[in-house]
């Protein structure tokens, strides 16, 4: 369903009560009988999982799974799959600069790419009270899959050129792969680009949000909200946080949220950040009514507060313990 980002955006950014915006989606595995390794390949049950998330939690929107090795294995890479937990990879794909000017931009629709585009297309039509939102890996986080999240680091400093090669590559190819699901119908990008809270900031001025801002300048209209995640530390860059062309970020638990409400402008959206594996995951429902309700308390009084988890919620999460958050919140704002 279309709806105007522009104001719903504005909406969100009013003071009083906001349906939460957690990243949930693989929980939804257990509402459909299927498991995780099912799940990531078949775009049909991508969008069966949404819809049972849509249906069972009050949701401000709707979030795709987020799993940061689509892309990745779309150019290549190796994807180790497990039954209950979100696919990984590991080791580099790229150890030269031989191989980082021989590597291949991938057409949309290379790995599981066009499962996701289906899965997406379908949401969309099975999903029509609340906007849905697909997610992408951002520029930075997709070279560093690549050419290795270690190794990256050191060639930011030692050889920036084959670093500025890769992610001009993933950089094109994320544009494309981002309008592509635009065409499919939905009503954000949420980008995850954790891995440029590991820079400096300077090295994240040069290396991760020029490139960013090209994806987000390409999709993001009245249309189509642009999102940026970033679970990692951030504090440290809150100056390069700020001068992004971004209206709604999402930070994860490993700050204080709250000290990106102070910084940021208050006409950006941020969203966040109950730990989702430690609280949610792992936690009792006492404790997560607990936790959410301290962290509405002190940071609802920013009108552009947003309750979410600080990442993705996993897979094998208690349906109680996602009950007890929801609950919390509407306590909360019922007071």
């Amino acid at each position: 369903m279309k709806y105007n980002m522009d104001e719903w955006l504005q909406e969100q950014l009013k003071e009083g009560e906001k349906k939460a915006l957690p990243i949930l989606s693989f929980p939804g595995t257990q509402l459909i009988g299927k498991n995780v390794e099912e799940l990531v390949s078949d775009g049909h049950l991508q969008a069966l999982c949404m819809k049972a998330i849509a249906d069972r939690f009050p949701t401000g929107a709707a979030f795709s799974l987020m799993d940061l090795s689509v892309e990745a294995e779309a150019f290549g890479a190796k994807v180790l799959y497990s039954p209950d937990e979100v696919p990984t990879m590991h080791g580099a794909m790229i150890e030269d600069e031989d191989q980082a000017e021989a590597l291949r931009i991938p057409e949309v629709g290379a790995g599981r790419t066009g499962e996701c585009v289906k899965g997406m297309k379908e949401a969309c039509e099975l999903i029509t009270d609340r906007p849905v939102l697909a997610g992408i890996t951002g520029p930075f986080s997709l070279a560093g899959r690549l050419l290795d999240m270690t190794e990256i680091m050191i060639l930011c400093r030692l050889e920036p050129e084959m670093v500025e090669t890769v992610l001009e590559k993933v950089t094109i190819f994320l544009i494309s792969y981002a309008k592509v699901l635009k065409e499919s119908g939905v009503n954000g990008i949420v980008m995850a680009e954790p891995a440029a809270g590991l820079l400096s900031p300077d090295l994240m001025e040069e290396f991760s949000n020029p490139y960013v801002e090209r994806v987000r300048a390409a999709v993001e209209d009245e249309s189509c909200l642009f999102i940026y995640h970033n679970c990692g530390t951030v504090l440290p860059l809150k100056k390069q946080l700020a001068e992004m062309n971004v209206r709604a970020y999402s930070f994860g638990n490993a700050i204080d949220i709250e000290e990106m409400l102070k910084s940021l402008p208050s006409d950006r959206l941020i969203i966040g950040n109950i730990d989702p594996v430690g609280v949610l995951r792992n936690g009792a429902p006492e404790k997560i009514q607990a936790e959410t309700t301290e962290l509405l308390e002190r940071c609802s009084k920013y009108k552009n507060f947003v309750l979410s988890s600080g990442c993705d919620i996993p897979p094998l999460t208690p349906m109680e313990n996602l009950e007890a958050f929801f609950q919390a919140a509407k306590e909360f704002y019922g007071r």
